[in-house]
């Protein structure tokens, strides 16, 4: 089995239920491409003014960065209240440095874990939904 599929299949039963229990995790919600249906990712990132800032450790694999391709709308919860916003995906933005300026713990795990780093900015409406 390959690094891709270990990490997702043990983040999709294991860390990812466990996680969006957490009152103050920050989520990420897009709308699935093919269901329609909200789904919820945890993820490490920081805000940084009216954006969002975190890094997919395996770039447009990663489901929930398909799902922003197919729709940017997305919601962020931070601090447990929800924001709306619109992702955009950064290829050119360098991923390594930018896992520096996010939360030291995460950024271990995706530059551990992940094979095809990608930065997601999302612009955040400023008001929380």
């Amino acid at each position: 089995m390959n690094k891709h599929r270990l990490v997702t299949a043990f983040q999709r039963h294991v860390g990812n239920p466990i996680l969006r229990r957490l009152p103050f995790q920050v989520l990420l919600e897009t709308t699935g491409r093919k269901s329609g249906l909200p789904r919820q990712t945890p993820v490490g990132g920081r805000r940084v003014g009216d954006e969002f800032w975190f890094v997919s450790e395996f770039g447009e694999k990663s489901q929930y960065i398909r799902n922003i391709q197919a729709d940017p709308s997305v919601r962020v919860r931070l601090r447990g209240r929800w924001y709306s916003g619109i992702a955009h995906l950064e290829p050119d933005d360098d991923a390594r440095a930018r896992l520096k300026s996010l939360p030291r713990l995460n950024s271990a795990a995706v530059r551990a874990m992940g094979t095809d780093l990608l930065s997601v900015r999302v612009d955040l409406s400023s008001a929380p939904r």
